[in-house]
């Protein structure tokens, strides 16, 4: 019932709801765009899927997608979830720029990728946070992130709520998602709101076919989505 609820929640419109921007909005293109990778390296990304673990796919098609990237994109890379911290103030500021934003950065992308281990919980919203106020700041036009992950936020925020706030006063941040081996409804639906408020799109994979697939298709070439209308409150 619970789940049904919060489902209700995202597809009733409140009479105070606002429309969201629209990915006609972003006039993505192949010069000069900035696209920042926010990866889950939380605990559960050393879990095994078809006999490899998930992160170790995530690794494979990165090494097999960031030379496809145009060379006049600036590319970064964020992790979280990376360090084992004890204290739950700590393990939620898990979160770090492992790879600033620059071109040709795939040798360094990769090598950081193959050197750091999941460990701790999984801080999206902090990340989020970090990525748009830090990582991507001062940078000029549009800025793309591309959150992946295999689990919802577990550090008492949310990722929803923080997308709804940040489209308010910005319309220069799209965030698409792939939800790698998500099954949780509550998750999902977080995700998908993080995704769709601000212009972008979540594309699910439960396979490492289907995860090579999923960042195809939100780089390889850009599509059109729809935008949905959710509310602040």
């Amino acid at each position: 019932m619970k789940k049904f609820l919060i489902f209700l929640a995202f597809i009733i419109i409140p009479v105070f709801a606002y429309e969201v921007y629209t990915p006609s909005d972003y006039k993505y293109t192949e010069n000069g765009d900035k696209l920042l990778f926010v990866v889950d390296y939380s605990n559960s990304m050393s879990e095994y899927l078809e006999h490899k673990t998930k992160v170790n796919q995530v690794r494979e098609m990165m090494d097999y997608i960031l030379p496809q990237i145009s060379p006049d994109t600036k590319v970064g890379l964020r992790v979280y979830g990376h360090t084992c911290n004890l204290l739950a103030y700590n393990a939620c500021r898990s979160s770090e720029l492992v790879v600033p934003m620059g071109i040709n950065n795939t040798k360094t992308i990769i090598s950081e990728m193959s050197r750091l281990r999941p460990r701790g919980m999984t801080p999206i919203t902090y990340s989020l946070k970090q990525a748009v106020n830090k990582d991507l700041n001062g940078q000029k036009n549009i800025k793309h992130i591309i959150l992946l992950t295999d689990g919802g936020e577990n550090c008492d925020e949310s990722p929803c709520d923080y997308a709804i706030e940040l489209v308010k006063t910005r319309k220069d941040i799209k965030i698409d998602v792939i939800a790698f081996n998500v099954h949780d409804d509550d998750d999902l639906a977080q995700l998908q709101c993080t995704a769709n408020v601000t212009g972008g799109r979540i594309v699910e994979a439960d396979t490492k076919a289907q995860l090579f697939r999923s960042m195809e298709d939100l780089i390889l070439p850009h599509k059109n989505v729809e935008a949905v209308i959710y509310s602040g409150d």
